[in-house]
């Protein structure tokens, strides 16, 4: 099963109907605009596009829209606070684009110490890798892929600095929004 999220609404890819409002069959490319439409213009919650070969769909899928990869980092310090960082007006992990020639693991290292001023940052493994789409200014779809890593440093506390945030192992109030937002690379660590 893949996953892509568009506006914080989910489009899953599967082998079967799912117990959603809008279960689309894979006819054609056709399928992907119908589900996308979909999800940008009512207001469905989520979209499955089922099929026998889901790797063939979603290797169609993909490869229908320009794809940018990014890497990024669930960082922990020494007590199992996650840090957060506050851009565009909302809470998030740090991640950012690939530069020409980096490896992933690289790329998730220096997206997190620009980000957050960290240096003495460590990953420990990789996690998983989220899909998201969005429309670029002239109209273009893209795909974006983010492959995530968990990461350790001893340097946040719990006072760090205004745009930075770091909240404790997910419990209380905010484990809801941790676990709607950001379980797929979250479940990996606290499971």
């Amino acid at each position: 099963m893949y996953k892509v999220f568009i506006n914080e609404r989910k489009l899953s890819f599967t082998n079967a109907i799912q117990q959603i409002d809008k279960n689309l069959e894979f006819v054609d490319v056709n399928t992907f605009s119908i589900a996308i439409d979909l999800l940008e213009n009512t207001s469905a919650p989520s979209v499955n596009i089922y099929a026998e070969n889901v790797e063939e769909v979603w290797n169609t899928f993909s490869a229908s829209f320009r794809n940018i990869e990014a890497a990024g980092g669930v960082v922990l310090n020494t007590k199992d606070e996650v840090l957060f960082i506050y851009r565009m007006s909302k809470w998030d992990l740090p991640k950012g684009k690939m530069e020409k020639g980096e490896s992933r693991d690289l790329t998730a290292l220096r997206e997190v110490e620009e980000e957050c001023s960290i240096t003495d940052l460590s990953l420990e493994k990789f996690l998983s890798s989220t899909y998201h789409m969005y429309t670029e200014r002239d109209g273009s779809k893209i795909l974006k892929i983010t492959h995530w890593y968990k990461s350790v440093t001893m340097a946040i506390s719990s006072h760090y600095h205004r745009k930075l945030k770091v909240l404790p192992k997910p419990n209380g109030s905010y484990k809801a929004i941790l676990k709607q937002k950001f379980s797929q690379i979250l479940f990996r660590i606290f499971a």
